[in-house]
């Protein structure tokens, strides 16, 4: 199998035995809204691999976080009068029944921020011994003086990070930095938000420390396959590499792989836009299965339109490939594609070719997840 790896930007393989296991670690949700496609979609992504890895004999531990202390989170909570957490319970039911609805493999462990607090203390204290990290004001920020490589993954330009990470909640004119561009670890929280104590003082984590300290709990300290949208790469995933390697002096990821972005009939997909989709939306109007197969009509690297349309074509696709039966038509092919850098388009082209052929599919669809 190869896939596109971001930090190389090119096809690498991917080498998996039979018997081996792979360890993969996929960036969750914040609990405090509906699933949307996007969402769907890269979760979908790593369902997929893990089924063709598992089909060719390999073992997959996959672990995918849940960012229960966050400040959207927050701030939701407060504007609708509840308890974070409750709020967070809540969203977590209607993530959970949706991605059972799509047929996606449970994850194997699923932490949440909230239940690493000790992880993540005894991480940060890691760092600031070694010279990594300081405390400043009320806080702890990651020195990135101390990682020469920084930048290395997302390839941006200094001024390119700086602005990047203005708009994705990395605070660079923090009065409290040595560097714009340094990132909070472990920070104060504000009056009525949760806090835990600290050597540095009472406070909350930062962003990124949490996926750190949650995958070398589970997963060691280096990992096979990490990822989640490419909105991640920067400052998320920049700055987990960086205090992962910082704290470990070891590869923290072998394998980088990033998702695409979904737009709206042409518009980016966003909350502030207000033109997000949601999973349970479509489950109220369609079958899962044939919202499942019009996510996996875009190439998980490709930036795609979401339209009605493509819900309507996957449900006529998938009466098709019922009406053929059951058999193993087509599987040497799917196989091929997704070893082919996760090729779905690809894979089901050459399942409706066998279906139109009267040759039966159900162990090729299966192999996608779908269900006939």
């Amino acid at each position: 199998m190869k896939l596109y790896d971001t930090q190389q930007r090119d096809l690498v393989p991917l080498r998996a035995g039979a018997g081996e296991t792979v360890r993969m670690y996929v960036c969750g949700i914040t609990p405090y809204d509906a699933t949307h496609v996007g969402h769907a979609a890269t979760f979908l992504t790593y369902d997929v691999l893990q089924r063709r890895l598992r089909d060719q004999g390999a073992r997959t531990r996959c672990v995918r976080n849940i960012t229960d202390v966050d400040d959207d989170l927050l701030a939701r909570a407060r504007a609708e009068g509840v308890h974070y957490l409750d709020l967070a319970a809540g969203s977590l039911a209607a993530f959970d029944a949706d991605m059972d609805a799509l047929g996606l493999l449970r994850v194997d462990v699923e932490p949440r921020a909230t239940s690493a607090i000790a992880d993540i203390r005894r991480l940060v204290g890691r760092l600031v011994d070694s010279g990594h990290a300081y405390r400043s004001g009320d806080g702890v920020y990651f020195d990135i003086s101390t990682a020469p490589s920084f930048g290395s993954l997302c390839r941006l330009s200094h001024d390119e990070m700086i602005e990047t990470a203005r708009g994705r909640g990395g605070r660079p004119d923090d009065p409290h930095k040595r560097h714009p561009l340094d990132f909070v670890l472990w920070q104060p929280a504000e009056r009525n938000e949760p806090q835990w104590s600290s050597l540095w003082g009472p406070g909350r984590p930062g962003w990124h420390i949490e996926c750190s300290a949650l995958a070398l709990a589970h997963l060691g300290e280096t990992i096979d396959v990490h990822g989640g949208g490419s909105d991640l790469v920067f400052p998320h995933h920049e700055c987990c590499r960086a205090q992962s390697e910082a704290a470990t002096g070891r590869e923290f990821v072998r394998h980088w792989m990033h998702t695409s972005m979904v737009r709206h009939d042409g518009a980016k997909m966003s909350k502030s836009a207000g033109n997000l989709v949601f999973v349970s939306d479509l489950r109220d109007r369609w079958e899962p299965m044939a919202v499942r197969l019009a996510l996996l009509g875009a190439h998980y690297r490709a930036d795609w339109d979401w339209t009605e349309g493509r819900v309507a074509e996957a449900a006529q696709r998938l009466e098709r490939w019922r009406a053929a039966g059951r058999g193993d038509a087509a599987l040497a092919q799917v196989r091929a594609c997704l070893d082919d850098d996760l090729d779905t388009p690809g894979a089901l082209a050459a399942i409706d070719a066998a279906a139109d052929a009267g040759e039966p599919v159900s162990d090729a669809a299966a192999l996608l997840g779908v269900a006939l």
